[in-house]
């Protein structure tokens, strides 16, 4: 029986060809953290660099969490006045906002649109509970490809679904992002319009904040398609022979009069098409992209040269000075583990090699290694395997290490719920665009 361990058992990471529909990876891929033996003087060497990072690390948590302390003393008084002023502006107490026993904590969750949701949320509640109640207020039924994400120490974490909230925000307000976590391949295969509305929200945002960079011709056909989306078909009558009409569109990190031109006039040959099938189309061309869903993660080389680590549908890339310089599609991948502030992974053998290799990459501390590792594991079961691994509950020995899974459901899952969906299409408004008025990102 494979076990899933920090630094115990080691397994191998075996994968089937061809895509979960097609063909499910064998039950037994490990993703041990555990890395090959390492010399005394090199292990010492380690050890210094780590409890060096672990000095830095505390010593900027220090500061972060005084400034988190300010910010949150800010806030409640700012909210005590605004409940002073809607209690004198009323005669009745129910204008008073909401009271909130010991119980519960007050939840800020900032949407893809631009606006906040808020709610009273139980102090054991898990993550799911939250992504649920985000879902729910949204009415979005293929909820599995989002998620919640939060800061800290200016880095971005995903909230893990099967742990409590408690347990993962130690210090600072419940303030959240809700943000797409496995961009779909295909979008074409979202059963719903409201999924692929939200999905073109946070293409828009990626490519606003720059995380998604686009030339001179995808930002004016993606920004037209935006438009016809919003505002319907091009009438002379209502929008004027210029550009005036979407000036106040955030179409590109530093658009020009060039560029809104451009797709002015693009809009004008979208006539007839649906605000849905506009999306579509945007997403067509989105996700051609070559940075399209892809998460990154600054590490090192070997030869300790800045790079950075993409996770993605499709496996693991390699980045240095913006280009690609290494892929490892999941097939490829027998094994990911990692190990103090140590990621690897460990490759098939090729068509003409006779032994597997293991590349290792360095990352700034234990925790972003663990950060990525995690990430990793996530996607590969959401986009490889029909369901995910099940935790063996514990037998006469104790265990010892990381025990985590992905614990949501897989793509594969997620369309065969999806398929099921029997509703009439929801009604929802299309008016964000002109809400953005710069970069909110949260990635680390």
């Amino acid at each position: 029986m494979t076990e899933y361990e920090d630094g115990q058992n080691d397994a191998d990471l075996s994968y089937n060809n061809g895509p979960a529909s097609d063909q499910e990876a064998p039950a037994d891929t490990p993703y041990n953290a555990e890395e090959p033996a390492v010399d005394p003087k090199e292990q010492k060497r380690l050890e210094k660099e780590r409890k060096e990072a672990e000095k830095r690390e505390k010593e900027e948590a220090k500061r972060l969490q005084k400034e988190e302390e300010k910010r949150r003393k800010e806030e409640e008084k700012r909210r005590k006045e605004d409940a002073k002023k809607s209690a004198s502006s009323s005669p009745k107490k129910q204008a008073v906002p909401q009271s909130r026993n010991r119980n519960m904590v007050f939840c800020r969750v900032n949407l893809l649109d631009g606006t906040d949701f808020e709610v009273d949320v139980d102090k054991k509640a898990k993550g799911c509970d939250l992504v649920d109640k985000v879902s729910e207020h949204l009415n979005i039924m293929e909820k599995d490809y989002f998620s919640v994400s939060f800061m800290d120490n200016n880095v971005k974490f995903w909230l893990a679904h099967d742990k409590r909230i408690s347990k993962q925000i130690h210090n600072g307000p419940w303030v959240f992002k809700f943000e797409v976590k496995f961009y779909p391949p295909d979008p074409a295969t979202l059963q719903e319009d409201i999924t692929r509305y939200q999905l073109c929200l946070q293409i828009r945002q990626d490519i606003l904040s720059g995380k998604l960079p686009c030339s001179f011709v995808t930002h004016a056909l993606l920004g037209s398609y935006t438009v016809q989306s919003e505002l319907g078909d091009y009438d002379i009558a209502e929008h004027g022979m210029g550009v005036d009409y979407i000036q106040d569109f955030q179409f590109a990190p530093n658009q020009s009069d060039e560029l809104l031109e451009k797709i002015a006039d693009l809009h004008q040959t979208h006539r007839g098409q649906t605000p849905s099938e506009a999306e579509l189309h945007y997403l067509e061309n989105a996700k051609k992209l070559a940075m399209y869903g892809v998460d990154l993660h600054q590490a090192k080389d070997s030869d300790g040269v800045d790079i950075m680590i993409g996770v993605c549908a499709s496996g693991l890339l390699v980045y240095r000075d913006r280009l690609r310089i290494n892929r490892f599609a999941w097939p490829k991948i027998l094994k990911i583990s990692y190990k103090r502030n140590n990621f690897y992974i460990k490759i098939r053998p090729g068509e003409f090699e006779q032994f597997e290799s293991t590349i290792g990459f360095k990352l700034i501390n234990h925790r972003m290694a663990k950060r990525l590792w995690k990430i990793a594991v996530e996607h590969h079961t959401f986009f490889r395997l029909k369901e995910p691994e099940t935790i063996s509950k514990s037998g006469l020995f104790p265990r010892f290490g990381s025990k985590f899974r992905y614990s949501g459901r897989t793509q594969y899952q997620t369309r065969q719920a999806a398929a099921g969906i029997d509703r009439p299409a929801p009604d929802f408004d299309r008016s964000a665009s002109r809400r953005f008025t710069g970069s909110r990102s949260m990635d680390g």
